[in-house]
């Protein structure tokens, strides 16, 4: 192993072990804030958690992708998941209070800590030889698998936790996503060095003898690249969101609930470095179009059987390897099109339009979760992958 592959390799375990304790994070807020939102303030807001969290990620991006330009990618994503863990404190005081605007504030920052995630992918492409983009950036996305799975099946030490402590029904699981972050946080300050984007910098000014202001490949397929990234996240946040509440309401447990988003999570993230390394074999466009296929899948199940918990269940699973396999290939796809400092900044811009999109998605899908039932939900969201499909043109195929 030559000296760069063996700092690739470092950066990207020290990636590894963040994404797999913010992961923790992450499971909680998907499997209950749903059903802590419903509690609080009613079906029609059930979707608060995840419109702020997303929002939250959408608000925090372009900053941590400017604050990583100016110091490097270690002080952003160490910042990012503290700020992770203060939302969790925050939650577990709103919930106590049922106070919804506290609530929402919460999530929001709980939704910094997907922004890391989102930023963290990318940090795993800073030094990667292109041959590797997507096998690299997918083994970063692979592991939020672990902390991912595991949060949404907590209840039962979150409940121990939360009767030791005092506090407010469906908490004790934020209790242990404090803990993840604030480890992720010094996990980051601590071990991620050399910084990627430092080094990276800093081989593209001894190549060049300038600084790289960087270029981009191809606009027609950077916004393919982009849109699709977006569309799918909407379509996967606005399905999975209403999932819990559509259970809850059909008499599942808790533990159901857990159980079922643990399966949709592993779905996003268990088989990203098959989809990275399909990606990097036969090309980014195959993959992420791929992914809108199961999409369509997804929602075309739940359309049809959305009272069968076990087709709820099966659905979740497709549409969680959908979003995978668009996002894993569409953000190779930005990362190959952009060079230098550019990168940098269209990165950030993806996942706040990234981040955006979701936010919407989750923000209506309450409201037509209340008026059109589940299935519907699952038919408006089949009108997005169609709407991603379709954006592919002539000329892109040419361009990857």
């Amino acid at each position: 192993m030559n000296a760069d592959t063996a700092i690739q390799s470092r950066i990207v375990r020290v990636l590894v072990a963040g994404q797999v304790l913010a992961g923790l994070g992450q499971g909680a807020t998907l499997a209950i804030g749903a059903v802590i939102a419903n509690e609080v303030a009613g079906e029609a807001f059930s979707g608060a958690a995840a419109t702020s969290s997303t929002l939250g990620a959408a608000i925090a991006a372009i900053p941590l992708a400017r604050l990583a330009q100016r110091l490097g990618r270690r002080p952003a994503l160490a910042l990012g998941a503290a700020t992770a863990a203060s939302g969790s404190i925050l939650t577990v005081i709103a919930t106590g209070l049922e106070f919804f605007p506290v609530l929402i504030v919460g999530f929001a920052m709980l939704g910094v800590g997907t922004a890391v995630g989102l930023q963290a992918r990318f940090a795993a492409t800073d030094v990667a030889e292109p041959s590797r983009r997507g096998r690299d950036l997918s083994l970063v996305v692979w592991s939020t698998t672990i902390g991912a799975v595991v949060g949404p099946n907590l209840f039962g030490p979150g409940v121990a936790i939360q009767d030791a402590l005092g506090l407010p029904e469906h908490t004790g699981s934020f209790v242990i996503a404090i803990a993840a972050q604030v480890m992720a946080s010094l996990l980051y300050l601590t071990a991620l060095r050399p910084d990627p984007l430092i080094l990276a910098r800093g081989r593209a000014v001894l190549a060049l003898a300038t600084p790289d202001a960087g270029v981009v490949r191809g606009r027609m397929a950077l916004v393919f690249a982009i849109g699709s990234i977006a569309i799918s996240h909407a379509v996967m946040v606005s399905v999975m969101s209403m999932t819990p509440v559509h259970l809850s309401n059909h008499g599942a447990s808790l533990t159901i609930i857990g159980f079922t988003i643990s399966l949709h999570v592993a779905g996003m993230f268990g088989l990203a470095p098959l989809f990275g390394w399909a990606s990097d074999r036969w090309g980014r466009l195959p993959v992420i179009l791929g992914g809108q296929a199961l999409l369509a899948t997804a929602v075309i199940l739940i359309g049809l059987a959305s009272e069968s918990t076990l087709f709820v269940t099966v659905a979740l699973v497709v549409l969680g390897l959908g979003w995978s396999a668009a996002t894993v290939s569409g953000s190779a796809l930005v990362s190959d099109l952009v060079t230098g400092a550019t990168r940098l900044r269209v990165q950030g811009r993806t996942d706040t339009i990234m981040s955006l999109a979701g936010a919407v998605g989750a923000g209506a899908a309450g409201p037509v979760l209340a008026q059109i039932g589940y299935s519907g939900l699952a038919w408006v969201a089949g009108g997005l992958v169609v709407v991603a499909a379709s954006i592919v043109r002539p000329r892109v195929p040419q361009l990857l």
